[in-house]
């Protein structure tokens, strides 16, 4: 009831999220049972597999969608307060897991429904056709197989969704500090286990405060604060209002993986290049190798677009945009570079469409829609989400009388910076991974 009364009192922007999640749901689920109406019209079991096989694709683009549009739900942010009511963080995230459940479950009952309509079930009159070969109109539907199939969309996005939104105990690092709690539930910030009774010792709570007053003997003046804020003022150029966000020095580390990765799928692809064979396993080999590598390069390629923005004496708006390419890199690129892996796919899958089937016309078209929406979609609930992640930030710039038309051409220059790299790379990917399968 409780994520009921999250989804039905949501802002608008958030529902509309929610209904393009249940709209997935309904497509995937459409083509799941689709694939079971043609093993029911066709004996072969080989050729009803591999249609169940290529509905894979359409199901993790909808689970990837569900999990970003969750991560981006005010609803169930961890907020001061909530967990004096019972709502903790893994409450939370079993209240988002429910959401998107009901979001796919929504989905479903639309797609069984439409599959029932178009089969003639509920009015009578089946659709004709090319179309009967994947509803199986006249035989009748084993509900217990397409429920299990409807099925697989809610389990798998909500089970994705508990993982990714689960509490997570920040990793003991070098430079990083590491949250513990004492005595009593006493929070703090050091890895230092006490020994039994130590916590009482005489002398160790004044050593606590004797480090505490020099700490804060050692913290710098307000005047100091002021001499650092002019000179990062006068370093920012052109915008002195304009202080940058601070930027990670480690860059994602996926980036020689990915290189290696999409390398040794074009060479897999050569040699059927080379022969001017018909695709065959190799090449399907080398275009999956391809587009896993390009999913791989998305984060470290948005650190390399952010590093070159800020090269060669770069002014206030480059400093900006590249530092939040930088710090955004993991966030925006990886829904980047899955949305460029999919591009490059249909465009090389596209000569491999069997005009001698008329059914496969329709659900070839869905499924294609079906992907590329779902990872269009995702990359822009990612850029949602770093938006609000940096909105103290860009609170914090304005306060300190950055102009809003510099914010938006730091976005607009981040936008192009990235279609300028991404866009020749998957062109270029697209036409090498078309080559061997074109024969």
């Amino acid at each position: 009831m409780l994520a009921l009364r999250l989804s039905l009192g949501a802002q608008p922007a958030v529902q509309v999220r929610r209904l393009l999640v249940a709209g997935a749901s309904a497509g995937t689920g459409f083509l799941l049972l689709s694939a079971l109406g043609h093993a029911l019209s066709h004996p072969d079991p080989a050729a009803s597999a591999l249609r169940l096989a290529w509905c894979t694709a359409p199901l993790a683009a909808t689970v990837h969608l569900a999990v970003a549009v969750a991560r981006t739900d005010p609803a169930t942010r961890p907020r001061p307060g909530l967990s004096a009511v019972g709502l903790g963080p893994v409450k939370l995230m079993a209240v988002s897991a429910a959401t998107t459940a009901l979001s796919c479950v929504l989905g479903s009952v639309l797609a069984l429904l439409a599959f029932l309509q178009l089969r003639g079930d509920l009015t009578g009159m089946p659709l004709g056709g090319g179309a009967q070969e994947f509803l199986a109109a006249g035989r009748p539907l084993p509900l217990p197989a397409a429920l299990t199939l409807l099925a697989l969309v809610p389990l798998s996005a909500s089970a994705a969704v508990a993982a990714a939104l689960r509490p997570r105990e920040p990793v003991t690092g070098a430079g990083r500090a590491v949250r513990a709690y004492g005595r009593f539930g006493a929070y703090r910030r050091t890895p230092v286990q006490d020994s039994f009774g130590a916590y009482g010792r005489f002398g160790r709570q004044l050593g606590a405060a004797a480090r505490g007053r020099r700490t804060a003997t050692e913290a710098p003046s307000p005047e100091q604060d002021g001499a650092r804020a002019q000179s990062a003022e006068e370093t920012a150029g052109s915008s002195p209002a304009v202080v940058p966000p601070p930027v990670p020095t480690a860059a994602p580390s996926g980036l020689p993986w990915g290189i290696a990765v999409l390398a040794v799928g074009l060479a897999v692809e050569a040699p059927a290049s080379r022969t001017g064979s018909e695709a065959g396993p190799a090449a399907f080999l080398g275009l999956a190798l391809t587009s896993l590598g390009l999913a791989l390069v998305g984060p470290g390629l948005t650190h390399l677009c952010g590093r070159l923005l800020q090269a060669v004496r770069p002014g206030a708006l480059r400093l900006l945009a590249g530092r939040v390419l930088m710090t955004e890199a993991t966030r925006i690129g990886r829904p980047l570079g899955v949305v460029c892996a999919v591009m490059s796919a249909a465009y090389a899958m596209a000569s491999l469409h069997d005009r001698d089937d008329p059914s496969a016309g329709p659900l070839v078209v869905l499924g294609v829609l079906l992907v590329a929406g779902c990872t269009v979609a995702t990359l822009l609930t990612a850029a949602v989400e770093a938006k609000q992640a940096h909105a103290d930030t860009t609170a914090s710039l304005r306060r300190l009388g950055a102009p809003a038309g510099t914010l938006r051409r730091a976005a607009a220059l981040r936008a192009v910076a990235l279609l300028a790299l991404f866009g020749p790379l998957t062109v270029a990917v697209a036409e090498l991974s078309a080559w061997p399968l074109s024969g």
